[in-house]
């Protein structure tokens, strides 16, 4: 009997595609344990702010990084799930992100 949702006009794969789950879902910001440190060593006495614990996709974590990079007229990118924002904004980052609903501490002294 042949299934009238899946009509195959012509195909050399011998198996049908399996159907495609959506992808899952980042937990919400509340859930989320952010730290914010500072790192000097290794990159020529400049400091940088570094984020961590935020678990979310590739592209979200570039849309949080350009909106920091933004507000805080700094530069920064995203390395291995780290987000790295130039100097030592700690403070400032760490208010913007409670205001966005994570829960964010500054790490270090």
């Amino acid at each position: 009997m042949v299934d009238p949702k899946r009509r195959i006009v012509f195909s050399t794969d011998p198996e049908p595609e399996p159907e495609r789950k959506p992808a899952a879902k980042s937990p919400s910001p509340r859930q989320q344990q952010v730290r914010v440190a500072l790192e000097r060593k290794g990159r020529g006495g400049k400091s940088v702010s570094l984020i961590t614990g935020v678990t979310a996709a590739p592209a979200e974590l570039e849309k949080l990084c350009k909106l920091l990079k933004n507000r805080l007229g700094a530069g920064g990118a995203v390395k291995e799930q780290v987000i790295e924002i130039q100097g030592d904004q700690r403070d400032k980052i760490v208010a913007i992100l409670l205001e966005l609903g994570y829960q964010a501490k500054k790490a270090g002294g």
